[in-house]
């Protein structure tokens, strides 16, 4: 069998930098993040859902970093 290699892992939460894949009133993308952007070409990552029944809370209810 073979040997896994352990490796650092981050989990990185930022609060308020939400995901929209519309230009239109999207802040996040128009603004320059460099660094956001070499961790995101460079490294694994995923998206996750915070709000709703995801969560626990009622079908709709925004949630927060909290979730």
């Amino acid at each position: 069998m073979k040997q896994l290699k352990h490796r650092p892992v981050a989990l990185i939460v930022l609060d308020g930098f939400g995901y929209n894949p519309d230009d239109k009133g999207n802040a996040v993308h128009a603004a320059r993040t460099p660094n956001i952007d070499r961790l995101r070409q460079n490294n694994p990552h995923t998206l996750i859902r915070t709000s709703g029944l995801d969560v626990g809370l009622p079908d709709g209810q925004m949630g927060n970093s909290e979730v």
